[in-house]
């Protein structure tokens, strides 16, 4: 399992639009293969940057079978709009947890 970190920078103003569209969002992500999990998170010292973390059984999962599907473009038009620039991403793999 893998987990798709993205930080995400949302134009000011537009965080109650933002939250409201990634609860949209939510069907689209259940319909995904390989698609785990996924948590929202606000930052405090910056409320316009959120991090996105989103579990895939594996790498391809999101990188291919998400990307280049239908749900992408979806995903993208909910939430597009609400960006300041593009999201940076980064995959992980879990080390250890306690």
């Amino acid at each position: 399992m893998i987990t798709e970190i993205a930080q995400i920078d949302i134009k000011p103003g537009s965080e109650a639009d933002f939250e409201a569209a990634i609860g949209q969002a939510q069907t689209i992500f259940k319909r995904c293969k390989g698609w785990k999990s996924f948590e929202l998170h606000r930052s405090i010292e910056k409320p316009s940057r959120y991090r996105l973390l989103i579990k895939w059984e594996t790498l391809e999962n999101h990188t291919v079978d998400f990307r280049e599907s239908t749900n992408f473009t979806e995903w993208r038009a909910l939430v597009g709009p609400h960006f300041a620039s593009p999201p940076e991403v980064e995959h992980t793999n879990t080390v250890t947890t306690f």
